[in-house]
């Protein structure tokens, strides 16, 4: 990168730190303004979006409004509806201690936030974010990714038009790019990514004591235990992991199933992959495909060829892969050792729930877990017992895309959340204020200390 591109974005962070002490985002107003503005834009260039979204990822048009812009226009709409109730202050109640006074604490602006976000839901996973730290007053800086050019483009041209660059922007560009980005003093940052990734924006943010959000990924399992549905389980589980090829965060990685009913399991598996894909699946038009050479071919190097039980096939001119399961695979196989992020389904067996849980333990915490079962006191037990950032009890993925919950990863999987209140939270700082009243003055804390205030304490702080 050229030292002028570096002093770019250096000017950028400088003049956006210096619109945002101007005041204006504090309005909430002002905030409501922009997010229309925003909508308004998003909707007009609906079409565009649908074909950015088709060349980076093959998505169909329906695909590309269900999970990603519709998200996005549904975002914006609860935080227009909610977000005068999200900034008022909180009256809280004050001690007796602190007569007389009154205690709040205030929703305010971190200031100049970075967005940095992922190729798999380009659109989605960038102005998801970006619209809660609008709603909180913010400025924004986003990154989106240089696997997805065609979508950041688009985006690029909404917020440009939409707003200065003093309030948002657009910076596009690869690892130099999100280098320089870090080196510069942000108050926020909100990452979506690999976890190798995750730990460098941690690392550079740490050199500024900057708050972080990291959305991440791992190995989410989907478990089915002997008295699910086993028709409507694997029904679900094939929408959920071959969903945009499964290159989705939340994708149930794998199947880990009661040894039991593996083999129905299995049966219906393949019967749903006919269903929905057709015996040809490459050859159908709204079937995606992989983001770019490199995933593809990492993904053909996790098939073993032997346990494959349906598909395995690939059009290496297209970058698709059909939708594959993979049977009798252990947690000692290639493809069981990284998050596979692609259109392969391992199946894997257990003897007792208690094993199940304990194995899903003993592995970095995932993005998600999913429990198909009958039985409400074992989903209730999995839930209980096992680390995940969130997930779903006999369906998979929903739990994404509600503004009514937070969405986050545990441990390994990421830290905080976001979507709709929780994510108004997350780019709010709350100050704690105390408005102490002028016309008494308690003696007690002052000195010289006497007996007599000493047991006034005593008596109300305990």
């Amino acid at each position: 990168m050229t030292e002028n591109r570096e002093n770019q974005i250096k000017e950028l962070v400088n003049n956006q730190r210096r619109f945002f002490e101007k005041g204006d985002t504090t309005s909430v107003d002002y905030r409501i303004r922009a997010l229309k503005k925003l909508k308004e834009s998003i909707v007009r260039y609906e079409h565009d979006i649908n074909e950015a979204l088709k060349m980076d990822l093959g998505k169909s048009a329906h695909e590309s409004y269900m999970c990603e812009t519709g998200l996005v226009l549904s975002e914006i709409t609860h935080m227009l509806k909610h977000i005068r109730k999200y900034s008022r202050k909180k009256t809280v109640r004050s001690p007796l201690v602190q007569f007389h006074s009154k205690s709040f604490y205030l929703p305010s602006p971190y200031g100049v936030v970075l967005v940095m976000s992922p190729w798999n839901y380009p659109f989605f996973l960038t102005m998801g974010p970006v619209i809660d730290a609008m709603a909180a007053g913010n400025t924004i800086i986003l990154k989106p990714s240089n696997y997805s050019p065609y979508t950041s483009e688009i985006i690029k041209k909404i917020v440009s038009e939409c707003f200065d660059e003093q309030y948002m922007a657009v910076v596009t560009g690869g690892r130099s790019e999100n280098t320089c980005l870090l080196e510069q003093k942000f108050d926020y940052i909100f990452f979506t990514g690999s976890k190798e990734v995750g730990k460098e924006v941690m690392k550079r943010a740490s050199l500024n004591l900057t708050p972080v959000t990291l959305e991440l990924g791992g190995k989410s399992p989907c478990i089915v235990e002997k008295s699910a549905d086993i028709k409507l389980a694997a029904k679900r589980i094939v929408f959920g992991k071959f969903l945009n090829c499964g290159q989705t965060c939340v994708a149930p990685d794998y199947v880990y199933c009661d040894e039991t009913i593996k083999d129905r399991l299995v049966s219906e598996l393949k019967k749903q992959l006919v269903k929905q894909y057709g015996e040809q699946p490459l050859e159908g038009r709204d079937y995606g495909k992989i983001v770019n050479n490199k995933h593809f071919h990492r993904l053909l190097g996790l098939i073993n060829k032997e346990k494959v039980v349906v598909g395995g096939g690939y059009n290496e001119s297209t970058l698709q892969i059909e939708p594959t399961i993979l049977d009798n695979v252990t947690f000692e196989d290639e493809v069981m050792q990284e998050e596979i992020f692609g259109p392969l389904l391992p199946v894997v067996v257990f003897e007792s729930t208690d094993e199940a849980i304990g194995k899903i333990n003993s592995m970095e915490h995932p993005l998600a877990m999913y429990i198909f079962t009958g039985n409400k006191k074992i989903a209730d037990k999995f839930i209980r017992h096992c680390g995940f950032g969130g997930g779903c009890v006999n369906d998979v993925v929903i739990h994404l895309a509600t503004t009514e919950m937070g969405f986050g990863g545990f441990g390994e999987s990421g830290m905080g959340a976001y979507h709709g209140k929780t994510g108004f939270d997350t780019f709010s700082h709350y100050k704690s204020i105390v408005d102490k009243k002028t016309w008494i003055d308690m003696p007690l804390r002052y000195q010289p200390y006497v007996k007599f205030y000493d047991k006034v304490i005593h008596f109300f702080l305990k």
